[in-house]
């Protein structure tokens, strides 16, 4: 290969896309069925089919591809099983918007011709994302990407409910569920948002029955009193012990209530009464269990009052009732005060409608009998949190657990397999030629049944993901070999909605356990640790950072469909003055090594725009120390190695660093530190290989006096270090180092198809010699780098020779004396010699265990002259201190700035104070050598 062959600059974006080409093309991800090694699986979280990456998505691919690429290397049978999720809400309603845009419904379609469409918009629209992960360099399996509505897949969803209905675990019953009144189905509590609006708190009078007086009621919503069927106190609250059990008639109606004690009540809370309404809240649902309250749902599907409300209030919109209520209560002076009051409001992810707790007939889950299994396989360390601390939150949802309602009322999804006769009897079988014969057996003649028209929970085919995307119930070689699989990767928000849930139906159906570990992640937010919105205007979308975005594309993806114009032309200004010049191309390698450091377990993660330019400088740092050794290497290493002998300690040093870092970085993979894993082979790349053991080599590579055999054997170890430390960054990033590999890896006499099969290194532990080694070169860089510490301080050019005084015993001297060459050429030395006493004249110096060290500053520097810059650059400093203290101290300035700029204040702060306390330190020194010299 000649030098051109590899261009001077790297260019990120053709060569990822190209190289991922290659992969695929070649089968590279799929695993070797028949192979020798071990069988690794990992199950991706499926994403909606309606979704795009993001950095979520971005940062937990990245660390299932690193360990997916890491034991592929290890030479372990890997699959990483992919797919999408059918997304039941979110894609029907795409749909439905497209047919709105044509004038039209869902209902003018029919149920058949709108499951069409939905088909017909998956095929042609739903691949984004999964476009996406192949820019992230996801090594999925793609010829075994699977979706939730697949026939193999609803098959194993419609054998599941069956069974678990045959088992006495599935029934129909009505029971208070999360009520969408836009869409108007049930959805879950993930499914919902609550967030902190402006609202009121109405004090209600309600008459004691005997006229005697009355109880004051706070409410937030006093339309659904009309549906009141008790009035709550705290059984230890001394103001109305004496009135529970008596009972009060309720405003606006007909009916009296009884007054009940329960703990649920909180005494401090208005007047310590609250209404209980069982049918439309979940905690009076519970009070009303406890109590055997009645049920009075007073709402129609879309939220209007219904028959059980009082005349008057019949077909009312549910805020228009809220209206008339309050108006008809302080017209009978039952109204005894409205107050603002901040509260939580429960909205529809996909409508943004405000969710109504409703009384419907739905199909459910009973969860307990399953949650015991799941519970037990987390005791018994058949399951392991990685933190271990979401052990605690996953016992405390299940040890908690309710009934799940597993029904949903819309189109697109698995239809529930249940049929109902003409009393209502329910029939549920897999077949629905078999239904009609099971209904003629029961009622003796054929009869017309009726398909409930429900589907089911997207949650629920989820639930299976880890077994019936390889092939259950049929006893596949892929489920034989892959279940249960090695590790899940996932948010902590979803423990609870899927974790738990794959754990308890993988138990049920299969009799082992889904996964081994459990890997939580934390959030990714923006810099400032906000968690990252829309409306914040401070979301970052992976494939901007990857390929690159200009300032008007990037501002008009930030503000489009925003409903609210003064938000649009804030997040446009911020938008303009974070990117003037819009976000650079970084490349999927830099992303990736970017989510990997931040990767610390069990935190948020703050992502920073400066790590992933450091990065992006960290890629063409490696690039270009790959050209130095190719230039150097190709064409010069044919002749046969000279064996070890010829090494020098630079080169046997590298090398026992390279096995000291390839133990750090294989046990940070193997215990899910991904952080570590990125800190050790960076500083092994950058701040051993780069920085220093490349600066030791020129000199042995460019001196004409050097043997030969010394150049041999310093370019072997170049080209071995290189290719072996591409191995170990691989798994972070796959592109730069496939890319290099290629073309390192015959002359390094390990040539291959590719690096991503190439053996992982193999990890040994140092022997005491090359421990000796790396304590020695230590040490010789340890004097360097003091040397460089004391030039730097003093701004002495860094190409300036200088003359070194040492002051040292004999042990020292020898080793300074075995060194002489590589320290002259790394601290940029015109020579060195020993005195037995400090040197007259002004001198830098410096300590080292037995060293002291003295740069003479004679023809140097002038210190008098330096001083007095070094004090300029303080009284500097002084003045930009004072104005930023004077905003601090300002209590107007922290009242009306926002958080974000305050906190950028501080942090001006204490940079400028760090800077100070270092010039000040280094005028301290000078004076220091001022007074010696005299």
């Amino acid at each position: 290969m000649s030098e051109s062959e590899l261009p001077k600059t790297y260019h990120p974006s053709g060569v990822e896309k190209d190289l991922y080409r290659f992969w695929e093309a070649s089968g590279f991800f799929a695993p070797d069925m028949n192979g020798p090694g071990s069988p690794y699986c990992i199950m991706i979280p499926p994403p909606n089919v309606t979704g795009s990456l993001h950095m979520g998505h971005a940062f937990q691919d990245t660390i299932m591809d690193a360990l997916v690429r890491y034991h592929r290397m290890k030479g372990d049978r890997t699959l990483w099983q992919t797919g999408t999720d059918h997304a039941g809400i979110a894609t029907q309603m795409v749909v439905e918007r497209q047919l709105e845009a044509e004038g039209k419904s869902r209902h003018d379609l029919g149920r058949e011709a709108f499951e069409k469409r939905i088909w017909q918009w998956k095929e042609s629209s739903g691949g984004t994302i999964v476009q996406q992960l192949r820019r992230m360099g996801a090594s999925c399996d793609w010829d075994r990407e699977r979706f939730t509505m697949d026939r193999e897949l609803s098959h194993a969803v419609t054998d599941v409910f069956v069974q678990l209905y045959e088992d006495g675990l599935i029934y129909r019953g009505k029971r208070l569920v999360n009520w969408d009144p836009i869409l108007r189905t049930a959805v879950s509590d993930l499914e919902v948002l609550s967030e902190k609006e402006a609202g009121h708190l109405w004090h209600v009078r309600y008459p004691l029955e005997d006229g005697s007086g009355h109880l004051v009621v706070a409410t937030t919503r006093p339309e659904t009193m009309l549906g009141d069927t008790a009035v709550a106190v705290h059984p230890e609250d001394a103001r109305y012990a004496a009135l529970v059990g008596r009972r009060v008639v309720l405003p606006l109606t007909q009916r009296t209530i009884p007054i009940i004690a329960d703990t649920y009540v909180d005494p401090e809370f208005g007047t310590g009464c609250v209404k209980i309404t069982p049918a439309h809240d979940f905690n009076d649902y519970a009070v009303g269990e406890r109590h055997q309250l009645a049920l009075i749902n007073l709402f129609a599907e879309d939220a209007t009052l219904n028959d059980n409300a009082p005349e008057g209030y019949r077909g009312l919109d549910r805020y228009e009732a809220r209206k008339k209520v309050v108006d008809a209560l302080e017209a009978l002076g039952l109204l005894a005060g409205i107050e603002p009051h901040e509260l939580m409001v429960p909205r529809g992810d996909r409508s943004r409608a405000v969710i109504e707790p409703l009384l419907t007939d739905q199909w459910f889950v009973k969860a307990g009998p399953l949650a015991e299994k799941a519970i037990e396989a987390v005791e018994d360390g058949r399951i392991r949190f990685v933190p271990a601390n979401w052990s605690k939150t996953y016992f405390e949802w299940m040890r908690n657990i309710q009934d799940w309602c597993i029904s949903r009322q819309i189109w697109w999804g698995h239809r529930i397999p249940a049929w109902y006769g003409p009393d209502g009897h329910i029939f549920v079988c897999n077949c629905e030629e078999t239904v009609y014969e099971l209904a003629a057996e029961h009622y003796g003649e054929p009869v017309t049944l009726q398909r409930d028209q429900d589907v089911l929970d997207t949650w629920f085919s989820s639930a299976l993901w880890p077994f019936s995307t390889l092939g259950w119930p049929e006893q596949t070689p892929e489920l034989r070999a892959f279940y249960p699989t090695n590790v899940l990767v996932t948010g902590f928000d979803i423990i609870f909605f899927w974790v738990a849930r794959m754990v308890m139906m993988g138990l049920e159906f299969t009799g082992e356990v889904p996964f081994r570990d459990v890997y939580i992640t934390g959030l990714i937010r923006d810099g400032e640790g906000n968690k990252m919105s829309k409306s914040k205007g401070n979301i970052l979308d992976p494939l901007d950072l990857i390929d690159g975005i200009d300032l008007e594309s990037l501002v008009a993806k930030r503000t489009r469909d925003m409903m609210q114009p003064h938000l649009a032309l804030r997040i446009e200004k911020a938008t303009r003055k974070e990117f003037p010049q819009g976000i650079p191309a970084y490349g999927a390698d830099a992303l990736r090594f970017t989510m990997a450091s931040l990767a610390t377990q069990g935190r948020d993660i703050k992502f920073d725009l400066g790590r992933i330019e450091g990065y992006r400088n960290f890629c063409n740092k490696l690039w270009n120390a790959s050209r130095f050794v190719l230039m150097n290497t190709e064409g010069k290493i044919n002749a046969p190695h000279p064996g070890d002998c010829f090494m020098s300690l630079g080169d046997r040093w590298i090398l026992a660093k390279l096995k000291r870092t390839t133990g750090e970085v294989t046990r940070a993979i193997e215990d899910y530190r991904f952080n570590d894993y990125a800190h050790h082979v960076y500083q092994f790349l950058w701040g051993i290989f780069c920085d220093w053991y490349l600066e030791m080599v020129k000199p042995v590579i460019y001196d004409e006096s050097v043997a030969e055999s010394h150049k041999i054997a310093a370019r072997g170890t170049m080209l071995r270090v290189l290719e072996e430390s591409l191995r170990l960054l691989h798994p972070l990033m796959p592109f730069i180092t496939e890319e290099l590999w290629q073309r390192v890896s015959s002359l390094a006499g390990c040539p291959g198809k590719t690096i991503m099969l190439a053996p992982w290194p193999e990890v040994v532990v140092l022997d005491p010699q090359e421990e000796a080694i790396e304590k020695e070169m230590d040490w010789v860089i340890s004097v360097v780098t003091m040397v460089r510490t004391l030039r730097a301080e003093l701004d002495i050019p860094p190409g300036k020779p200088l003359r070194m005084v040492v002051m040292a015993g004999d042990d020292v001297i020898c080793r300074l004396e075995k060194h002489t060459r590589i320290l002259s050429v790394l601290a940029r030395l015109e020579g060195w010699s020993r005195v037995w006493e400090a040197p007259e004249g002004e001198s830098a110096t410096g300590v080292l265990e037995d060293l002291r060290l003295f740069i003479p500053l004679t023809g140097v520097m002038d210190i008098g002259s330096e001083m007095v810059r070094l004090t300029k650059s303080l009284e500097k400093l002084e003045k930009e201190l004072e104005t930023v203290e004077k905003k601090l101290n300002n209590p107007s300035f922290l009242s009306r700035a926002k958080p974000d700029v305050v906190e950028k204040e501080r942090g001006k702060q204490v940079e400028i104070r760090e800077k100070q306390n270092g010039l000040r330190e280094a005028l301290g020194r000078m004076e220091t050598m001022r007074s010696v010299s005299r």
